[in-house]
């Protein structure tokens, strides 16, 4: 059977840093700003700023494409070298989510089965993590809605994270082609008990705010929605701790008409999601950091950043040529079957078919990748 039914792009890709296509409101892209730096009452700060780091792509749920990249690069740039700058928020628009990771469809449509290509995009996702570990300001991830995949890695990537209690935080690589090597196999460790850890980076299991803010993987989460005029917490989660079967049950998901009720309500309400409460918390800390030395804070932030990129630096570039050379075989699959899930019903490939198929050791070609694809439907 032929693949010729999936989408590709032969467009080439710049992957030289340059000026044009960085700031802008228009979607895709990445927005810059810098706001007066507020104090407890609200009154703004003569000459001081916080700079916005904002990732704009909304439909795709602030995927970031290869300009965006760039755009974000240039934005910790602009901010690490900024004397008014205090420190950075690094957010996304929109009630839905913070990033999602990259672009699917440019994955797919692109750089699966261009693999140098991919390895050039990957010089540049790794300046996008440098330049978030980097700057010499701190910075603080807002995280409005999903973290998921590369999100949740260039998320770890920032030294402090408040989060909306809707948002969802978890890794997707081992299910849709990749491994999560873009920080989180080398930050993980350092949020999480080792086996949370690993967990975490292979399950392709999504953990609530409430979850994560117990294992400690964020700072603080915060309601975002009312109800008669009143904050009101996530109904989808259990934010009360219990016994249950001899474990503790803590911000893990209700189940059955529960957890219907609590997605109706979601529905209709996620839309209007209010982040005063973020904001606030956000806001706070930037005041804190304010009133230290601008000095010897960004030299106890660096002595905690360290840590993780040490690690991160002894793996980037191995893990780039790994990662490229799998978009010619796994990635593509996995990318493939998840930017034609309208076409075929599924998001992933056949996994029982793909390791029989390897265990009968045939030819990784397009006959084989056929046969483990979802087929269009009817």
């Amino acid at each position: 059977m032929s693949l010729e039914w999936m989408p590709r792009d032969n467009e080439p890709k710049d992957h030289a840093l340059h000026k044009s296509p960085y700031w802008g409101s228009e979607a895709p892209s990445v927005i810059y700003e810098k706001k007066p730096l507020v104090d407890p009452k609200g009154n703004e700060i003569d000459g001081l700023f916080v700079a916005w780091v904002t990732l704009n792509n909304p439909k795709q749920y602030n995927s970031y494409t290869t300009e965006m990249v760039k755009g974000v690069i240039a934005g910790f740039d602009n901010a690490s070298l900024d004397r008014s700058v205090v420190a950075v928020v690094f957010t996304g628009t929109g009630p839905y989510a913070f990033c999602t990771g990259g672009n699917t469809k440019e994955y797919s449509e692109f750089y699966s089965k261009r693999c140098d290509e991919y390895g050039q995009y990957m010089e540049l996702f790794n300046r996008m993590v440098d330049s978030i570990l980097a700057c010499k300001k701190p910075v603080i991830c807002r995280v409005n809605g999903m973290r998921v995949a590369g999100g949740q890695e260039i998320g770890m990537a920032c030294d402090l994270a408040i989060s909306s209690d809707l948002a969802i935080f978890g890794q997707a690589g081992p299910r849709h082609g990749s491994a999560p090597d873009g920080g989180s196999s080398d930050f993980l460790p350092w949020y999480l008990g080792i086996e949370d850890a690993m967990w975490n980076c292979v399950s392709c299991e999504m953990w609530s705010a409430y979850k994560a803010k117990q294992k400690n993987l964020i700072t603080k989460c915060v309601p975002v929605l009312k109800k008669d005029g009143k904050w009101v917490r996530n109904p989808m989660i259990i934010t009360d701790r219990y016994l249950d079967d001899g474990e503790i049950v803590y911000g893990e998901y209700k189940t059955g008409d529960e957890l219907k009720e609590a997605k109706a309500f979601l529905k209709d309400n996620q839309k209007n999601a209010d982040f005063e409460l973020l904001d606030k918390e956000v806001n706070k800390i930037v005041w804190q950091f304010a009133n230290l030395f601008p000095g010897c804070l960004i030299k106890s932030i660096d002595g905690i950043r360290m840590k993780k990129k040490f690690f991160w630096d002894v793996c980037k570039n191995g893990n780039r040529h790994w990662l490229a050379a799998n978009m010619g075989g796994e990635a593509f699959l996995g990318f493939g079957a998840f930017n034609t899930k309208n076409i075929t019903g599924q998001n992933t490939i056949d996994f029982i078919k793909f390791r029989q198929n390897i265990a009968r050791c045939k030819t990784w070609d397009d006959d084989m990748f056929a046969e483990v694809m979802g087929k269009p439907k009817e």
